[in-house]
């Protein structure tokens, strides 16, 4: 079984397979929730730090002192949820608390250039996450191999070209195009929307696959911190699809 998901991988559900109190499909989905409702709530206090005089168009964000710091913070916790998977049931709450914290400031830097923009953005990933949710249990997407290996090549495609861009960006230089506001920029965001919407539908059937091979508990708070890495990079990606589409 493939995913680009890091955090949902055909070994971590084999090598976790063991015990006794087994994963569920309910129970990986209220994890779910737990973790969403921690980003909001840590989002909303952000954003309220990031407009300390208040919210209203034209109000000036104030970027917090410990933004950077954060960021460190949430790649080390991911990497230790991947590859210490025990500790989910404890770590994926904070991880979401961190995240919360991230996305509370760059929604309020978006929100202060393009003013809505947060709403529309929050309303198109919940659309999609429910459609897509309701397309694949109703069997409207049917999940094979060829569309594993498609959207898992598009994925890795994708992060190649944000490293290429990361690294080019020490050096004063951008990859042309594709992160302007025109045609092709826009394009390229649409395409990766897609591609990130696409990685729900695999992050759905494996959450499935984990239950019925019978993985253990803990790995519900694994899979949920899983979906949630695709949630948050598809909300990102709407923001930036949505302000290119905004700034033209």
């Amino acid at each position: 079984m493939r995913t680009m998901n890091p955090a949902l991988n055909d070994k971590a559900f084999r090598s976790a397979a063991t015990g006794t109190d087994r994963m569920t499909i309910t129970g990986a989905v209220n994890k779910s929730f737990i973790l969403v409702a921690l980003v909001f709530a840590t989002a909303i206090w952000t954003w309220q730090n990031t407009f300390p005089s208040g919210w209203s168009a034209g109000s000036q964000p104030v970027i917090p002192t410990w933004y950077f710091g954060v960021i460190i913070g949430t790649l080390i916790l991911a990497m230790v949820i991947i590859f210490k998977k025990t500790w989910a049931p404890f770590l994926a709450p904070v991880y979401a608390l961190a995240e919360g914290m991230l996305l509370g400031t760059i929604s309020a830097l978006f929100e202060y250039r393009y003013p809505g923009i947060v709403i529309q953005a929050v309303l198109g990933t919940a659309t999609v996450l429910i459609s897509l949710l309701a397309a694949y249990r109703s069997g409207l997407i049917e999940v094979t191999e060829n569309f594993k290996l498609g959207v898992a090549a598009a994925t890795g495609g994708i992060f190649l070209i944000y490293l290429l861009t990361f690294i080019l960006g020490f050096f004063g230089m951008n990859v042309p195009y594709i992160h302007e506001a025109g045609l092709i920029g826009i394009g390229f965001s649409v395409f990766v929307c897609i591609v990130a919407a696409l990685n729900l539908v695999l992050d759905f059937d494996f959450i499935e696959q984990g239950a019925a091979k019978g993985a253990p508990k803990y790995m519900e708070w694994y899979a949920a911190f899983g979906l949630l890495v695709t949630l948050i990079w598809l909300y990102l990606e709407i923001l930036r699809l949505l302000a290119k589409t905004r700034s033209r």
